[in-house]
């Protein structure tokens, strides 16, 4: 990670000639990249936040440290524009790593790795609260041994009474969404499980993330991605519906990503560490001073997570300092 970017992190200043990042990681510290991300987000997310839980989804799935910068970043723009939180216990959005392979010969070579940005079924729900045309919205899955029943026609209805006085309600079967509008108007759609096999047959990402971890999540989302085409809906939930068709068919997603600011090339290995070591090295005074001089939560955080860069026995202090910042900030909320 570039010890500059770090610097300019933890201190809160801008670094006046800087190598561009090399790494992920480096990228999400910059201050150059967080304030594209800050001008692209609403209101409700901070750009600090953002880059502490990408950090946290490359640490959580390694792979992603490898993919390449452009479409890992885009796929954070995109986050950021669409106001999803990827990764975590919300269930937004998740960051996936893909091969992609090229034939060569007879053969299939691994050319590169991208990310893709797959909208969980909370973060849809989420878009769709927002977009003021939608009054509620739920997703709900139906097991073997629920009562469910679907009636079709001009007073269409679904009842279902799920088995929740039993340990094991069975194995999935059905899906189904259910909107009311504004208007006072609702729409619904139901999935068979074959169906949703179906659809999971057609995702490249079939065999592990989300299809694999969470399979009942991505079926409910399946079920409202394919309601959507029957209500007003917004342009980020377009938005977010085309990235996800994109992200199952395997497609790469072009997330577009545009980041002002001019870097210097980058100082050979031996320079750049000797460089680091002279002047730039990120020390544990300037993590205390940026957990001192944190003005909210998210910016906390973001100071903190930089004491993982310091040596052992530096660490405890600044984890008490944060604890102690931490406490006032609750107190300041109550």
């Amino acid at each position: 990670m570039s010890q500059q970017a770090l610097k300019a992190v933890a201190t809160g200043t801008n670094v006046a000639t800087a190598a561009k990042p090399q790494t992920i990681a480096g990228l999400l510290t910059d201050p150059k990249i967080k304030a594209q991300l800050a001008l692209a987000m609403p209101k409700h997310m901070t750009a600090d936040r953002l880059a502490r839980i990408a950090l946290t989804e490359v640490r959580k799935v390694p792979k992603l440290a490898q993919c390449d910068q452009t479409s890992f970043l885009g796929a954070i723009m995109q986050c950021a524009a669409l106001g999803l939180e990827p990764g975590g216990a919300l269930g937004h959005a998740y960051l996936l790593p893909f091969d992609k392979r090229k034939k060569e010969g007879n053969t299939w070579k691994t050319v590169g790795t991208e990310v893709q940005l797959i909208v969980g079924y909370r973060g849809m729900i989420d878009l769709a609260r927002r977009s003021g045309q939608i009054q509620s919205l739920e997703a709900r899955a139906v097991y073997a041994k629920d009562e469910f029943s679907v009636e079709l026609g001009l007073e269409s209805k679904i009842v279902h009474k799920p088995a929740w006085d039993v340990a094991d309600r069975g194995q999935l079967t059905f899906v189904y969404a259910v909107a009311k509008l504004k208007d006072g108007g609702i729409q619904f759609d139901v999935m068979s499980r074959t169906e949703v096999e179906k659809i999971r047959a057609r995702s490249k990402s079939k065999d592990n993330g989300p299809w694999v971890t969470d399979f009942d999540e991505m079926a409910k989302k399946t079920v409202v991605r394919r309601l959507f085409k029957y209500l007003p809906v917004s342009i980020e939930i377009q938005r977010a519906v085309g990235l996800d068709e994109l992200a199952e068919a395997g497609v790469s997603q072009d997330n577009a990503l545009v980041i002002d600011g001019d870097y210097e090339r980058v100082l050979p290995r031996e320079e750049e560490e000797q460089a680091a070591i002279e002047s730039d090295a990120l020390t544990a005074q300037e993590v205390h001073d940026a957990i001192v001089n944190a003005a909210d939560r998210d910016a906390l955080d973001a100071a903190y997570d930089m004491a993982s860069l310091l040596r052992e026995e530096e660490r405890p202090a600044l984890r008490d300092l944060y604890e102690t910042r931490v406490d006032s900030f609750d107190l300041a909320e109550k």
